[in-house]
């Protein structure tokens, strides 16, 4: 009786042990265990008889050992199971996980040296990959900070898009400015140019008129000292009809000495001028055969061109060699040959030069 009894006590013990020992099973399962050997404590403490309590007790216990041991070998089943599942799990999350780590450090390498072109900044990068290098052990943060930096790189690249796009706009812009600048100026160069043309042209007008101004100036200076010396102004010449009477070589030699010469006739309104100073009255010119007869010449060595010979002129031969205006009533057509040692009055013509 004692015998079965602490057999009994210990038996119970250990079925306790078990089931505290038992991990994960069913907590419905643990309350039924618990009701079974509160029933065995109860049947030991009932009215049977010492033997077949204690058989009772061994049987309950075998079939409860059985079933702990069933249940323990399925809860440990089951965990080995879904720590298998897990195990499989965290392989295909850290395979995951080392493949997403290499494409972001792909991303990254690529984004690195995307930045780098855009920014040429090797610096930040430098420390990037230092930290990407210091931080290799834990993927999930390494991969965290890829995120980070891949985030950063992805704000950076549309910030630098962004720029880019603001200053190819500005580019544009420029262009655009600098060729209407570019017209604008080649125009005011042209103006510039024209302008200049226009000013050297003007300034050669003044420099010319200045001359010009200059040279009148002194020409009506002349003019006016010439005209109180009794000089007569037509057509850029000044004429001078003496008084007394000399011969050709005479009144050529006077004409000299006032710094003229003998009048030349270049055309026919000097001719008409001539002729209405006269007033009718037989003038010595400057023009003779005197050096080969019929060659007639002015006093600057020109040969004749074109003469006014009155009606039957040159007659005279050998005899008449020098030429003068006589007073026959036509204004033109009236010159006539002479003996150059014939004394008449005489015309003296000074040029002015402009």
């Amino acid at each position: 009786m004692f015998l079965c009894s602490s057999e009994q006590e210990d038996m119970v013990a250990v079925i306790y042990e078990i089931v505290d020992n038992v991990e994960g099973h069913d907590p419905d399962t643990q309350d039924e265990d618990a009701d079974a050997v509160r029933r065995l404590e109860v049947q030991h403490t009932g009215g049977d008889t010492a033997w077949s309590r204690c058989y009772r007790v061994t049987a309950v216990c075998v079939v409860l050992l059985c079933v702990l041991l069933l249940t323990a070998v399925t809860v440990l089943w089951i965990k080995f199971t879904n720590l298998n599942t897990e195990n499989n799990q965290l392989q295909t999350s850290y395979n995951n996980l080392t493949k997403e780590r290499d494409q972001l450090q792909t991303s990254y390498n690529n984004l690195t040296k995307e930045r780098d072109q855009l920014e040429t900044s090797d610096n930040t990068l430098t420390i990037e990959r230092d930290q990407l290098q210091t931080s290799y052990n834990t993927l999930t943060i390494e991969r965290d900070q890829l995120q980070t930096s891949y985030n950063t790189l992805t704000i950076e690249r549309d910030q630098l898009q962004t720029s880019y796009n603001t200053l190819t706009i500005e580019r544009d812009q420029l262009q655009t400015r600098y060729n209407t600048l570019t017209i604008e100026r080649d125009q005011l160069q042209t103006r510039y140019n024209t302008l200049t043309i226009e000013r050297d042209q003007l300034q050669t007008r003044y420099n010319t008129l200045t001359i010009e101004r200059d040279q009148l100036q002194k020409v009506r200076e002349e003019l006016q000292r010439l005209s109180k010396q009794g000089w007569i102004y037509f057509s850029s010449s000044f004429y001078y009809i003496s008084i007394e009477k000399k011969s050709w070589t005479e009144s050529r030699k006077d004409c000299r000495e006032r710094r003229a010469d003998l009048v030349i006739i270049n055309n026919k309104g000097e001719q008409e001028f001539i002729s209405k100073i006269l007033s009718r009255r037989k003038a010595w010119i400057g023009l003779n055969d005197r050096d080969r007869e019929g060659e007639w010449k002015w006093v600057d060595g020109t040969p004749l061109n074109t003469g006014f010979w009155g009606q039957s002129e040159p007659n005279g031969a050998a005899r008449e060699n020098c030429v003068v205006i006589h007073d026959h009533t036509d204004p033109v057509w009236n010159w006539s040959d002479y003996p150059c040692d014939v004394q008449f009055i005489w015309i003296c013509e000074k040029t002015v030069v402009i």
